[in-house]
């Protein structure tokens, strides 16, 4: 369930975590899909029983596709109701910790490092993210995510 916070709150924020939010099943669907967006077709991704004989077993999801859920999995935790704008403004870090074999579930938690005003009459969050694999002792990307909102 997302939680809702206004512009006002954001400054409060800092230190807060949200989330974990709900699972998601990788399919081999999506990292098909993405295969074809990305013109990025390594057997690795597409090919389920070429992918048995490799290094994980079968199938794994790509790195930026796993990076790409970032934006909706947030939007599972957490929302601001009063602003006119919200920006994906960048990352600072990611890592790709663990693969995500094709049907793993994903989720997302998030930690609210720093909330700092810019030029606009905005605010930019400094998010530690962290998609969480499950039954895995690593998650499977740790990332500083940069949001900015506006009034």
């Amino acid at each position: 369930m997302t939680t809702m916070y206004t512009f006002d709150e954001l400054p409060g924020l800092v230190g807060t975590t949200v989330g974990p939010g709900p699972w998601r099943t990788i399919t081999q669907e999506q990292v098909n899909t993405f295969a074809d967006a990305a013109d990025d077709h390594q057997w690795i991704h597409v090919d389920p029983e070429r992918a048995k004989d490799g290094p994980f077993g079968g199938p794994i999801a790509h790195g930026f596709l796993t990076l790409a859920l970032l934006i909706p999995l947030w939007g599972e935790l957490m929302d601001v109701s009063d602003v006119r704008t919200k920006v994906n403004y960048g990352l600072d870090r990611v890592r790709f910790t663990a693969p995500v074999p094709v049907g793993a579930q994903v989720r997302m938690s998030s930690t609210i490092a720093a909330v700092e005003e810019v030029k606009g009459d905005g605010v930019q969050l400094t998010v530690e993210q962290v998609i969480e694999l499950e039954d895995s002792d690593r998650p499977a990307v740790v990332a500083t995510f940069l949001a900015r909102f506006y009034r």
